[in-house]
């Protein structure tokens, strides 16, 4: 079939693709159009030495569902992504595939074949948490005397209050926060999804106190600044939390040997709202989920939790009747 004189070249519709679909149309966050650029980065040096064709000359034909999964199994074998990481890189190339399917009919075949890649599955770990005596311990460890300790008990207490994004914490201005009669916080979530968390009185009553230690009032400024007055840093944020627990697991033993990150703090508030009886929906408002699907994880690890005070349990006297299949067919679909 002769290719169209209007159909454009891989190399314009990649750059359409970029420039009017995903940032005017869709206007997705520069974080995400970086992760996107970058998977298409590698996929034109993979293509440039196993295809032996430059950018430019590459068409949407070769992007065949061959290709792509050999490439897939180069990410994983040689530069060892993570499952994680290729399905990410697999979601970039099917939003483009899916919008080349609108501009050139004639590679249509292969795109759909293309389309066909399935996700790879991969086993989720058991959510590990802190109990709310280790979260009291974390928080309560920065020294409550003198400008860094108070900060950082201001920021610890927001973190576990919120169940915020390190990312949405140090992003967070004074004009963000309401004090005054339903104590609040306005978080400036990921792809520039913005929510409202209430605070807690003890919270608010902590933020109040840091407020007067700030040197300006300005509400444009951080309210979680460094000494130098700008933005902290997510290795700020991490490196305070490790002296937090440091000094906690003094008196907390169970915080010896633990890897605890922010977002740590951010699966401790979570399933601390699921044990209150708080309802999935709202925890995943509360958390900036954009699906509850999302918040469902957070369940799972409970239940799990139930599972294994279950098996201390002793079993029930008795004699338990063991299926068994009725013909050999049935016995090997049993045994798989």
């Amino acid at each position: 079939m002769a290719r169209s004189l209007s159909t454009p070249s891989f190399a314009m519709l990649l750059q359409r693709f970029f420039v009017d679909h995903l940032q005017q149309h869709r206007s997705l966050s520069p974080c995400t159009i970086s992760a996107y650029r970058d998977t298409f980065k590698l996929l034109l040096h993979f293509a440039e030495r196993h295809l032996g064709k430059t950018p430019v000359t590459l068409a949407l034909a070769d992007l065949d569902a061959r290709f792509l999964l050999t490439f897939l199994d180069y990410l994983e074998r040689e530069r060892h992504n993570s499952t994680r990481s290729r399905n990410a890189r697999l979601a970039a190339l099917r939003s483009f595939l899916k919008y080349a399917t609108h501009h050139d009919l004639d590679a249509l075949p292969i795109i759909e074949r293309a389309l066909a890649i399935p996700m790879k599955r991969f086993e989720r770990p058991m959510l590990g948490f802190l109990s709310r005596e280790e979260i009291s311990a974390i928080l309560d460890a920065p020294e409550p005397r003198g400008w860094t300790g108070q900060r950082d008990r201001a920021l610890l207490a927001m973190l576990y209050n919120t169940g915020a994004r390190v990312s949405e914490v140090i992003a967070i201005r004074i004009k963000d926060v309401v004090l005054d009669h339903s104590p609040c916080v306005h978080l400036h979530g990921k792809g520039r999804k913005n929510r409202s968390v209430p605070l807690w009185r003890s919270t608010a009553e902590l933020l109040r106190k840091w407020k007067r230690c700030l040197q300006t009032t300005e509400g444009s400024s951080y309210l979680f600044p460094n000494r130098g007055g700008t933005e902290m840093t997510r290795s700020n944020v991490t490196q305070r939390l490790a002296l937090a627990v440091s000094a906690a697991a003094r008196k907390c033993s169970s915080l010896r040997q633990r890897s605890i990150s922010p977002h740590t703090i951010r699966h401790a508030t979570a399933m601390h709202l699921l044990q209150s009886g708080v309802d999935i929906t709202v925890i995943a408002l509360w958390l900036g989920h954009e699906s509850p699907a999302t918040t469902h994880m957070y369940v799972e690890a409970d239940l799990t939790m139930k599972q294994r005070a279950l098996n201390r349990l002793q079993p029930t006297k008795g004699n338990s009747l063991r299926y068994r299949p009725p013909d050999q067919l049935m016995y090997f679909l049993e045994s798989l």
